[in-house]
């Protein structure tokens, strides 16, 4: 008989993933395929294991995928012809992977609209990096945008880049493929405190922005992760920022919105044409600052910058009080006041912590996991997802039950 067996990834999303169909006649290699498929987000992965007669994959399925794994066997020719019989507007996009004639092999599997071909044994870099190059692709023609983060001190060295990086590398967990750009043209550090090696700068890809598609763009960003891309800086070059025209911006922008699920900006402090239109088209706006007169009164400025002369809405507007100090002087309720803002995310002072994972490019997921700054930063960016925090400790759950807390 022909079974199918589901298995849908739960996303970190508020939008509904593509669903990504595992195909074939060996149940082993569908397996380690499923499982190399789940550790990317936004991809409801579900397999089938064809062991009767028929040869194709796509038989008698009441919804069609997203896209297509084809996993070939010795009945590669009769599997991919079965394909082109289909109408070429109702086939998913497809891989195909197995035991294919090189020749022969890949010219049925090109007519049957085949995006790549992985041979044996599959490498699951090569695999991750093969769909999210489909997923990039399947969302630009759907024209789905992500949502837009914008990031910026209120004072220099308040933290805005920490912020960025660490937001950054938190969605891509949970949130979807995300990009991390850095619009601090001459002294931008996205791609030091990473540990990134960045061949191509964001004047680079905004100078050719309105002939780039996904593929290209991606091919102008490093790489951290599958799911983490990183547009920053080179330190050999010196950008002006009079040299970039606003529709370059706009037109990467737009690009980026329609590639990530998630596209994180890290802005300089100063107010022109780039940090204009970023901030104009931007989701969630955070201004960061820290505990002291100096930031407060610069802060002060710029909230009232942005949404009396640039008319940003409060709504979009959050304020996050970086190394909180509960003894400062400058309390939460100045903070409050003073920026006219009804919330306040604070993140805890973390120094030794933080510098070491800024020093050694490692983002504090990875380096202190269990870190009061991480878990901060973990809360902030579930927040900004919609996710609701499902797991209490055993104190808070016993208080809860014997205070009705």
């Amino acid at each position: 008989m022909l079974s199918t067996r589901e298995a849908p990834v739960v996303t970190a999303t508020d939008r509904q993933g593509l669903r990504l169909l595992i195909s074939g006649r060996d149940a082993t290699a569908l397996n380690q395929m499923k499982t190399i498929s789940q550790s990317l987000p936004n991809l409801q992965v579900s397999t089938r294991l064809v062991s009767n007669g028929h040869t194709d994959p796509l038989y008698g399925l009441e919804h069609m995928p997203d896209l297509l794994l084809l996993h070939v066997s010795h009945l590669w020719r009769e599997e991919l012809a079965a394909l082109l019989l289909h109408p070429l507007k109702e086939r998913p996009p497809l891989l195909v992977c197995g035991p294919l004639d090189e020749r022969e092999g890949m010219r049925l599997a090109m007519q049957a609209g085949a995006r790549d071909f992985l041979p044996e044994p599959v490498k699951p870099e090569e695999l991750q990096a093969a769909l999210g190059r489909m997923q990039m692709e399947a969302r630009a023609e759907r024209g789905n945008e992500g949502k837009l983060i914008a990031v910026m001190n209120a004072k220099g060295g308040s933290g805005a880049s920490m912020l960025a990086c660490n937001l950054a590398h938190q969605l891509s967990n949970q949130g979807g493929r995300t990009l991390l750009l850095d619009l601090d043209l001459q002294f931008g550090s996205v791609g030091h405190s990473l540990d990134v090696q960045s061949t191509h700068s964001p004047m680079e890809v905004l100078q050719q922005a309105d002939t780039l598609d996904s593929i290209a763009l991606r091919g102008f960003c490093s790489h951290y992760s599958p799911t983490l891309h990183v547009l920053g800086g080179r330190t050999d070059e010196l950008c002006l920022q009079q040299d970039v025209r606003l529709e370059q911006l706009e037109n990467l922008l737009r690009l980026a919105r329609s590639s990530y699920d998630w596209v994180v900006v890290d802005l300089p402090r100063q107010i022109d044409h780039l940090t204009g239109i970023s901030l104009e088209q931007a989701d969630r706006i955070y201004i960061v600052l820290q505990q002291s007169l100096s930031h407060l009164k610069d802060g002060t400025r710029l909230t009232r910058i942005l949404r009396d002369d640039l008319g940003v809405s409060s709504s979009r507007l959050q304020v996050v009080v970086n190394r909180y100090n509960k003894t400062s002087p400058v309390t939460l309720k100045d903070v409050t006041e003073a920026l006219r803002c009804t919330e306040v995310h604070k993140l805890p002072n973390d120094f030794a912590v933080v510098s070491e994972s800024l020093n050694t490019g490692v983002p504090l997921e990875r380096h202190a996991p269990r870190s009061a700054i991480n878990l901060a930063l973990r809360e902030l960016s579930q927040n900004l997802i919609g996710i609701e925090a499902c797991e209490q400790s055993l104190l808070k759950r016993t208080f809860g039950r014997l205070f009705g807390g």
